[in-house]
């Protein structure tokens, strides 16, 4: 059997109904009514999540699991979280899902007529753009929802301002030593209160009905056309407290009528706070067409409640609405508006400890030894490996100077290809290309210490000689016997740990002239 505790808190004034269902059968087991201070509903949400963080700074008991150790007393008066604990002795309310309500102020609504996107954030996205580019307000996305109104708009409803019942779960919780409570979603009382009454009376499609929930601050004028809502009228800022005359409800709902196209009341149904006779005689003096009656819940099963809390349910006339509306969509019949916002969401991933623990104790600390023995067994390998890294890098750098030194004989290998290409270039003056390179060989014979390693033409009749000697005189000399030979660069290098010249001689062919000595 699921039980859920709707909480509703208007001003000072907090009612609290905790339903249960059994098969098809939806029971109320309680209803509470407390008077708590405005210090209790001025303190917002944030000042709650601080609360609530500072007792993850405090020590966790093994004694006690599923309960926080906390440090030192609530500044709240304790005696109203008292007086709301006992009243709901005798539920485990760990167990019990809690569901907070808001209405106006808190929550607004909002009529969107654009796209309707699949995509329920991409919606919800464009939602808040609307209201931000309409109403000049920016809202999270965690304090939207929306559902189809009719076929032109959709009724769009956020949050703007602190959700006071949510807070009250809180103090609850903290009261009893623990991190929070379950909420499960938070509810619209306007929606709520006009969804029961549309799935419990029957009304022809023509006719026009006024739900006017009656507080002892506010009063809320909800319109229906046949059984779908019709209208929201604003909240009034009168109650049972503040109330002179009954004229001013008249006043207002033919305001509220105007502005919501309706021209007539076939029904009025009346709950909350004042059902008296006077104010039933009152509507029917102003309205005498329309049908005037108490909101009743004989659907429901009351048999846990004394006579005088079933003969005044229509006090909870929102907590009860919520709690239908929330079993019904747990059964798929109806998708409502739910809001849960991030800081809520938040506050109750903290883990609790319980019997569970003790069992996941054992494996953690059997986990931790494990993979430690493993760590430490496998440090040997790893310092063999760092080892072998050290040694292939040292040897990738020696084989890399070895590159280096290559690179240089093979680029000499390779300009072999350039010297055939001059020499075939020069066919036409084979002859004295023949003679010449005779007489070159004969003079390299000779010496025996200079020899050529490439040759190059400059022009038809002139090349360019690249070689080595192991003497700067042979290179005098070859000069000297050549005429027409110019030395252009002569530079010391070491051969195989030699020491060598290289050089750049410029000679043009002729016939006989090179003589050899």
């Amino acid at each position: 059997m699921k039980q859920i505790a709707c909480i509703y808190t208007e001003g000072s004034d907090v009612k609290i109904v905790v339903l249960s269902k059994n098969k098809e059968t939806i029971s109320i087991n309680r209803v509470v009514s407390l008077n708590m201070t405005r210090s209790l509903q001025n303190v917002s949400h944030h000042e709650a999540s601080t609360e609530l963080e500072s007792l993850e700074s405090q020590e966790i008991s093994f004694d006690s699991l599923d309960r926080l150790e906390v440090g030192a007393a609530e500044e709240v008066d304790t005696s109203e979280i008292g007086q709301l604990h006992s009243s709901l002795s005798g539920f485990n309310l760990k167990n019990l899902q809690f569901i907070p309500v808001v209405g106006e102020p808190v929550v607004n609504y909002h009529f969107y007529e654009g796209p309707r996107v699949e995509n329920k954030k991409k919606l919800l996205q464009t939602i808040s753009e609307d209201i931000q580019n309409t109403k000049g307000i920016s809202v999270p996305l965690d304090l939207i929802d929306t559902i189809d109104f009719n076929e032109k708009f959709m009724l769009a409803a956020f949050i703007e301002g602190d959700i006071t019942a949510a807070t009250v779960v809180n103090l609850l919780a903290n009261y009893n030593k623990r991190r929070y409570y379950k909420i499960s979603t938070i509810k619209a009382a306007e929606l709520s209160l006009a969804y029961f009454v549309g799935k419990t009376h029957k009304f022809f499609p023509e006719d026009n009905t006024l739900i006017i929930h009656i507080g002892k601050e506010y009063s809320k004028l909800i319109f229906l056309e046949g059984q779908q809502l019709k209208h929201i009228g604003a909240t009034l800022d009168i109650g049972t407290r503040n109330l002179h005359t009954y004229d001013v409800y008249f006043s207002k709902i033919l305001l509220e009528m105007e502005n919501g196209g309706i021209p007539k009341l076939d029904n009025i149904i009346l709950c909350g706070e004042d059902r008296s006779e006077n104010l039933i005689l009152s509507f029917y003096g102003t309205f005498p067409e329309a049908n005037v009656f108490e909101l009743k819940f004989e659907s429901l099963d009351t048999s846990l409640l004394t006579e005088d809390e079933v003969k005044n349910l229509a006090l909870y006339a929102i907590p009860i609405s919520v709690g239908i509306e929330y079993f019904d969509e747990q059964e798929k019949i109806y998708k409502g508006i739910n809001f849960l916002p991030r800081y809520i969401q938040e506050n109750q991933r903290f883990l609790q400890f319980g019997w569970h623990s003790y069992a996941m104790l054992p494996l953690l600390f059997a986990a931790t030894f494990f993979f430690t023995f493993k760590i430490l067994s496998s440090y040997e390998q790893i310092k063999e490996l760092d080892l072998e890294i050290q040694r292939l890098t040292q040897r990738q750098i020696e084989n890399q100077a070895l590159v280096q030194e290559i690179t240089p004989l093979e680029n000499r290998v390779n300009n072999f290809d350039a010297t055939q290409a001059i020499l075939d270039s020069a066919s036409a003056g084979a002859g004295i290309w023949n003679k010449n390179i005779t007489r070159i060989a004969d003079f390299i014979e000779r010496r025996r210490n200079f020899w050529i390693s490439r040759f190059e033409t400059v022009k038809e009749d002139e090349i360019k000689l690249t070689g080595y000697s192991l003497s700067r005189s042979v290179l005098t000399e070859f000069a000297e016997i050549n005429p027409t030979a110019i030395i252009k660069n002569i530079n010391f290098e070491s051969i195989r740990e030699k020491s060598a010249f290289s050089y750049i001689i410029n000679f043009k062919l002729q016939n006989d002239t090179l003589k050899i000595r």
